[in-house]
């Protein structure tokens, strides 16, 4: 799969990490990056205890290979066709 990064063009998809749904982690979208040591127990959670959605789907990914900015990409996740791609902001408070 690639993904168009805004400010990279087309890079593939090991470039990317994946954070969890863009709706539900909207509020909790961090600054730093993501955390390359071993996994806390609540990311343990974050990515085995999610939900896997069949279909059209917004999530989050951070592009840590290459501008290190947090993108919210809309795609299929039966066919990894992707719909939109645009850079991830925190909702106003």
């Amino acid at each position: 799969m690639r993904i168009d990064c805004p400010f990279c063009g087309p890079r593939d998809l090991r470039e990317f990490s994946f954070l969890g749904d863009a709706e539900a982690a909207g509020s909790a979208l961090a600054d730093a990056t993501p955390a390359a040591d071993a996994a806390a127990p609540d990311e343990a959670g974050r990515v085995y205890l999610r939900a896997n959605p069949a279909g059209r789907h917004r999530g989050l990914w951070y592009h840590e290979a290459g501008c290190r900015s947090w993108l919210a990409i809309e795609r299929d996740t039966r066919t990894h066709e992707i719909f939109s791609v645009e850079l991830a902001r925190k909702e106003p408070a």
